[in-house]
């Protein structure tokens, strides 16, 4: 893979997996914890998130044929759910889930839902990194240079999870739920270009 296709790959990742966004979701989850817990919720969040997209980099296209899903339903489910996600935190009630949390939820628990999916590897990512390392055009190496820059993207992740945790103890838990609101509304406006997306690919619309 050539520089070019690198830097194209990275802007690409960088601007789907949008690691300012999850900020708010990561914080909603990690409210109230010690910053080493936090930190914990964090990285295991990021490795269940990559582990899905890299097995969706070697494997994810073979597997959407197996089942004879095609790309657009992929996209316009996974983007569904992304509405759902960005409705619940518009309406506060993402954050009634997450107090409804038992305080000894596992750092497991707290970080595969709502923070690991969908919210990082959501469906946009999986269709990107899916296209991007098309299985049938792509060399493994050319697979394995995709999974790097996944990687790089997720330590973006990991820096603004930690920055945001500095942040909240400035802002409190109704900065924390102000925010949620606002990036909340960003994440529906973007399912919904997802949606579009997917039913015109669907029908064969211009």
């Amino acid at each position: 893979m050539v520089p070019s296709d690198f830097v194209y790959e990275f802007f690409t990742l960088f601007v789907i997996l949008d690691p300012i966004a999850t900020v708010p979701v990561f914080l909603a989850v990690t409210y109230g914890l010690q910053w080493r817990d936090a930190l914990r919720v964090a990285l295991t969040a990021l490795a269940v998130a990559f582990g899905i997209l890299a097995a969706f980099i070697f494997l994810g296209l073979q597997f959407l044929k197996v089942l004879d899903i095609p790309t657009s339903s992929f996209q316009l489910a996974g983007s569904f759910i992304l509405f759902t996600l960005g409705l619940s935190m518009v309406t506060g009630k993402m954050h009634e889930e997450i107090a409804n949390m038992s305080p000894n939820a596992s750092i497991l628990e707290r970080a595969v839902y709502p923070l690991a999916m969908p919210s990082i590897a959501g469906a946009g990512a999986i269709l990107t990194v899916v296209m991007l390392s098309d299985n049938n055009a792509r060399v493994m190496s050319e697979q394995l240079q995709t999974t790097f820059v996944v990687l790089l993207c997720l330590s973006i992740h990991l820096l603004t999870f930690m920055a945001g945790g500095l942040i909240v103890r400035y802002i409190g838990m109704i900065g924390i739920q102000i925010t949620t609101r606002v990036f909340g509304l960003m994440i529906c406006s973007i399912a919904v270009t997802g949606m579009v997306i997917a039913i015109k690919a669907s029908f064969g619309l211009g």
